[in-house]
C-alpha cells in the first residue's frame, strides 16, 4: 500500500471518538495543569465564549494566550475537576461540532466562606481536522447553574 497510515481518513466511528477525546482532554489537561498538552489541542486562533459566566464579548485568542489565562486562574485553585458527559458529535468532512454537559468543581481553602464553587452547564466545541488530528477552533461554555462560593475565582486569580 503506497498510502501512509496518517493519510487514511478515519472511519466515522473513529472520527467521533477522536473528537470526543479531544474535547475531554481540554478539561483533563486543565485540571492536571498540563499546560503544554492543553495548548496542543487548539488551532492557531480560537474563539472563546464564556459570556454566560463573565459577560462581555467572545474573544479570539492564540493557544498560548488561552494557556496563560487559564493557568493564571485555574492554577490559583488548590484543585479543579471538570467532568464532561453526554457528548453529541456531528461531523461534516473536516469540520466537527461536539456538545456536552459539564460540571466543574473548584476548590480553594479559605479562612472565610465555603471552599468549593461548582458550576454546571453545556460546552459546544467546533473543531477542524488538521494534520491528521482534530483541533479546537471554538469553545462556547454556557453556564446554567452554580452552587457554593462564587467569590473563589477572584480569590484564586488574586
Amino acid at each position: 500500500m503506497s498510502e501512509s497510515f496518517a493519510a487514511v481518513a478515519p472511519s466515522p466511528s473513529e472520527a467521533r471518538i477522536e473528537v470526543v477525546e479531544t474535547c475531554t482532554r481540554m478539561a483533563v489537561h486543565a485540571d492536571r495543569r498540563e499546560w503544554t498538552l492543553l495548548r496542543g489541542l487548539f488551532a492557531e486562533k480560537v474563539l472563546l465564549d464564556y459570556t454566560s459566566l463573565n459577560g462581555g464579548d467572545p474573544i479570539q485568542l492564540t493557544p498560548q494566550e488561552i494557556v496563560d489565562a487559564w493557568s493564571a486562574t485555574l492554577g490559583g485553585f488548590d484543585a479543579t475537576q471538570h467532568l464532561i458527559a453526554n457528548h453529541l458529535v456531528r461531523i461534516d468532512g473536516v469540520h466537527a461540532v461536539c456538545t456536552a454537559s459539564f460540571q466543574a468543581t473548584h476548590r480553594l481553602a479559605t479562612p472565610h466562606g465555603a471552599p468549593l464553587w461548582t458550576l454546571g452547564g453545556d460546552y459546544r466545541w467546533e473543531l477542524a481536522r488538521t494534520g491528521g488530528r482534530w483541533l479546537i477552533n471554538s469553545v462556547v461554555m454556557t453556564a446554567t447553574w452554580g452552587d457554593g462560593n462564587k467569590d473563589l475565582p477572584a480569590q484564586a486569580a488574586g
